[in-house]
């Protein structure tokens, strides 16, 4: 890929000069300014140049060897040490030719060295190859940043397909069940809200939010004779819809997508139970997987306040009073207690009838 090229409008390059002496700062200036056209912000105090570095960004830095307080060699090992100096051509001003002098500031970060009794032609050739150099790190860089902005892009459109697939899959389970009013939305929303109470990141809710809309994909294999059944199932046709919760399991894994994974894992666990009396497992306490513990409650709070086949919806007041009384029986108490404390956010929730597309959108902010 060619390298993307600087805007019209790039910032100038500037120059940090460093020199305890008014009159060396004067001169050095003065020569970069002539042999780079650079933009020179001279200081004599080595402390006052730090900070204007911490808090501006330079192309190229030229320190004084010696000077009182702060050295030339504890002033460079401390520029390399700020955030975007790590790499900026450092150039020392010495009058030492001393071996062990050069050796000790080339490992604190210096990256050539200027005499201060120059030739002329030596020091603008130096200097405009730092210059060079300058500029040639500087394009790199935002290259980098236009491609990382570049990646971002196509990253959040990436997430964006990604959550309208899921949520038109799981659109077809909610057909099959013949249910079109926003059930796999709805639980989905909850859970997001649950993980967010309970403290989970950001990046976890998100997983969450996109991962439990496929909780019930495992019931396009039950037959319709049970799944839309309208009166209560006998044993035998519970025993039949029980397994949609391995079915799902099995559909959903293997997969190399860490989301799947995580859908797969609560489409195998959403019907345990904390009491251990769930299934298809019989897992108890926190061997149920979070996740799993999330969704349950959403699940049974959505299919409470909501008409099905087989019966009312409950009031809101009703379903929140169910689900605490299923504290440490059917739910993992802490969930239990982190959806009660979200009742505000999940009643609005509940009355939330987005469309598909804008879904990914609405949950950017927690990404």
């Amino acid at each position: 890929m060619p390298l993307k090229p600087l805007p019209s409008e790039a910032p100038s390059m500037r120059a940090l000069v460093v020199d305890d002496s008014a009159s060396s700062l004067a001169n050095l200036t003065r020569l970069v300014e002539e042999a780079c056209a650079l933009t020179c912000v001279p200081f004599t105090d080595p402390y006052a140049a730090l900070d204007a570095a911490a808090t501006g960004a330079f192309d190229l830095v030229l320190v004084d060897y010696v000077m009182p307080g702060l050295d030339g060699i504890a002033l460079t090992r401390r520029l390399r040490a700020l955030p975007g100096y790590e790499q900026i051509p450092i150039v020392m001003i010495t009058t030492s030719l001393n071996e062990r002098v050069r050796i000790e500031a080339l490992e604190a970060g210096a990256t050539d060295f200027l005499s201060k009794t120059p030739d002329a032609a030596e020091v603008r050739a130096r200097l405009r190859n730092m210059a060079s150099l300058s500029a040639a790190l500087r394009r790199l860089n935002d290259q980098a940043a236009w491609l990382a902005r570049e990646v971002e892009a196509a990253t959040r459109r990436l997430l964006d397909r990604e959550a309208e697939i899921i949520f038109r899959l799981s659109l077809a389970v909610e057909y099959r069940d013949n249910d079109t009013g926003g059930h796999t939305y709805r639980v989905a929303r909850y859970s997001a809200l649950l993980a967010e109470e309970l403290g989970l990141p950001p990046a976890a809710c998100r997983s969450i939010f996109l991962a439990a809309p496929l909780h019930d994909v495992g019931k396009v294999a039950v037959p319709d004779a049970v799944l839309l059944k309208a009166g209560r199932l006998d044993p035998g046709e519970f025993a039949v819809i029980r397994e949609h919760a391995a079915i799902g399991e099995r559909i959903l894994g293997g997969s190399t997508s860490d989301l799947i994974q995580l859908a797969a894992e609560i489409a195998g666990a959403h019907h345990e139970r904390w009491d251990g009396k769930g299934y298809p497992r019989g897992l108890r306490g926190r061997l149920i997987p979070l996740p799993a513990r999330i969704v349950a409650i959403a699940d049974v709070f959505d299919a409470l306040t909501t008409v099905r086949p087989y019966k009312t919806a409950l009031t809101e007041d009703e379903a929140f009073a169910y689900i605490a009384s299923e504290r440490g029986g059917h739910f993992d108490p802490t969930c239990v207690d982190a959806f009660l404390a979200a009742r505000r956010k999940i009643e609005a929730a509940k009355h939330e009838r987005p469309d598909i597309e804008v879904v990914a959108a609405q949950q950017q902010t927690a990404a």
